[in-house]
């Protein structure tokens, strides 16, 4: 059990409680080096970040607010990667919690104390770069020495009034073998965007809509009731950072039950989209995106979370 400062409010107490028995859990191997206690938010952050990060094994960035990804990205570079992440969104990333994967060097180290970062997690930090971190008081840092695998069999409890859903973790994700290319011919680069754009969306509240180009998130539509505004959202996201959408390639948790979501962000440029299928409409949907010559792939698995 570890007392927290408070939990999602000031006025809430909180502790963190391990689940007796897991082969690894949230802070397990995990030793602070720096900064104040943590928060309830700070682990439910947490939990998002490195929940993601489990499906990433190359060099990768995952920046988290409020439980849903803001920023995230694989490059040839851990440095690279956490550039990408955080000219995603970079105004969402303001007091984030960041997770890598791969150690903190020198350089990497004075670029993150450059930003205001609430909680830091990575494997092994550089003696200099450890030394910038430290000169930010507030920023939580984290190392991370859990190396065991994670258990794929855990199940998911969670609240509600009066007692306790649980289920079977979302665990997993599909290979491109068992999906379906329902209209045009993804290249090489359209499947390794919208892969990695169905990695991400798994980990955003639904409704979800995540935008990719490149290996890195460019625009997250997170927690909307209606799924053309997700998509709305991620666009105009896209846009406000200055991403070029052209080219770009969508991912949607759960089906589309009408062609308006695809055809807003067709008319900004995206050329792949990836998403379970199962709409009643679904041809509707083919046709919008084949009219605008480009390429949808079918998963036949959703992935919402709320």
């Amino acid at each position: 059990m570890l007392p927290l400062s408070y939990g999602e409010n000031p006025h809430q107490r909180a502790a963190y409680y391990s689940e007796a028995g897991a082969r690894r859990h949230l802070l397990s191997r995990v030793g602070q080096l720096h900064g104040r206690e943590l928060s309830f938010n700070n682990l439910s952050d947490l939990s998002a970040g490195r929940m993601l990060m489990l499906e990433l094994t190359v060099p990768a960035c995952v920046i988290v607010k409020h439980a849903n990804p803001c920023g995230v990205a694989v490059a040839g570079t851990i440095e690279e990667a956490y550039d990408n992440a955080l000219s995603s969104d970079p105004m969402s990333a303001y007091g984030g919690v960041v997770v890598l994967n791969r150690p903190v060097g020198e350089e990497l180290g004075n670029k993150l104390a450059e930003q205001f970062v609430e909680v830091l997690l990575a494997p092994e930090y550089d003696g200099q770069g450890l030394e910038a971190l430290r000169q930010k008081p507030n920023t939580r840092i984290l190392v991370d020495h859990e190396r065991r695998r994670f258990d794929p069999g855990e199940r998911d409890f969670r609240r509600v009034l009066g007692g306790m859903l649980i289920q079977d973790r979302d665990w997993g994700v599909e290979d491109r073998e068992g999906m379906e290319v329902v209209t045009g011919e993804p290249s090489e680069a359209d499947w390794g965007d919208v892969l990695f754009a169905w990695r991400v969306c798994k980990h955003v509240t639904s409704n979800a809509i995540v935008l990719v180009k490149d290996l890195q998130t460019i625009g997250i539509g997170a927690g909307q009731m209606s799924r053309v505004d997700a998509v709305k959202i991620a666009v105009d996201k896209a846009r406000e950072h200055g991403h070029d959408l052209e080219g770009a390639a969508l991912a949607s948790d759960a089906f589309f039950p009408f062609p308006d979501g695809p055809r807003v962000a067709l008319e900004g440029g995206v050329k792949s989209i990836i998403q379970p299928g199962g709409s009643k409409r679904d041809q509707d949907v083919i046709d919008a995106v084949e009219k605008a010559g480009a390429t949808m792939v079918f998963t036949h698995r959703r992935h919402f979370w709320h």
